[in-house]
């Protein structure tokens, strides 16, 4: 049966102990993790893990945070720059939020990644998840924080489904709230979602291995199959976003203007190509100038 914190308190608390100690134990070591990082590492690291796996992120987050270690160092360089710094890490719109939220907060709180939930929800790019996990685990607090692997852990565990709803709903937030504790909210956090992310993952989920399967509502039910609509995967090749990543790609690597000409032999669909690049114009990646196309400045 599925587990409500509200009535059975005693298997909530179960669950979250354990799995704070079994984090504790099995934690990666990644350097956003460490105490010596500072809260603007911490902002970074969740811009870039959006949609992205950690092995691709612990490379290009050493290298930005040895250019860029605050916010005012990033916000002093042109959005081009993060952008061109940003590579192949996918989904560059981060690039460019991460640079508009080190301009604002250089320009509305002195330079320092602000800790309180509010603030961080007004900078750009930052959502609920986003400024709960910064809350989290850059300052310590008790927030619920919601991301892919922790609602799968959620689902499973508490409400007997493969596979949360693809978008949180009230009851999964509800839930969130309810199993915060009140000591150790942070290292909850972490551990849920270290725990989706090596255990309770979404294809082969490892449960024999899992802390929590003796309190596991899925588990418990025989690991039910998903009943809801089909998952799918994002397609990538042939896509206009793979279009726009090779369009954007030879900007980067351009120090000066691209002709148009140029452009066009990325792509050969005229229409895809158009369609591609007049997008990451109207999304700020890239200005039209006399010269062709550039890099914002």
């Amino acid at each position: 049966m599925p587990a409500d914190p509200a009535t059975c308190p005693d298997t909530a608390s179960a669950v979250i102990e354990t799995v704070s100690a079994w984090f504790e134990e099995n934690a990666r070591d990644l350097p956003w993790r460490r105490s010596d990082c500072s809260p603007w590492g911490v902002l970074v690291s969740e811009f870039m893990l959006q949609q992205t796996p950690v092995a691709r992120v612990l490379e290009p987050w050493r290298r930005w945070l040895d250019r860029w270690p605050t916010p005012g160092a990033l916000a002093a360089e042109p959005a081009g720059e993060a952008i061109r710094a940003w590579g192949r890490l996918g989904y560059p719109r981060r690039a460019l939020r991460l640079h508009a939220a080190a301009v604002a907060i250089e320009e509305r709180h002195e330079g320092e990644v602000p800790s309180d939930i509010a603030d961080l929800l007004a900078l750009p790019g930052v959502g609920d998840y986003t400024a709960a996990a910064v809350a989290s685990f850059a300052f310590g607090q008790a927030h619920p924080v919601l991301d892919t692997n922790i609602r799968r852990v959620l689902a499973r565990a508490f409400t007997g489904l493969q596979f949360p709803a693809p978008a949180p709903t009230a009851a999964e937030r509800r839930l969130a709230a309810a199993l915060v504790p009140a000591g150790g909210a942070a290292t909850w956090a972490a551990g849920s979602m270290e725990l989706g992310a090596l255990i309770c993952t979404a294809v082969n989920p490892t449960c024999g291995a899992c802390p929590i399967a003796g309190h596991c509502a899925w588990f418990a039910a025989g690991r039910p199959a998903h009943d809801g609509p089909p998952r799918r995967g994002q397609a990538y090749a042939g896509t206009d976003r793979q279009v726009r990543g090779l369009l954007l790609q030879v900007l980067r690597e351009a120090e000066q203007a691209v002709p148009a000409g140029r452009l066009e032999t990325v792509w050969p669909e005229a229409t895809q190509r158009e369609r591609a690049l007049a997008g990451l114009v109207a999304d700020g990646l890239v200005v039209e100038v006399a010269e062709g196309y550039a890099l914002p400045r």
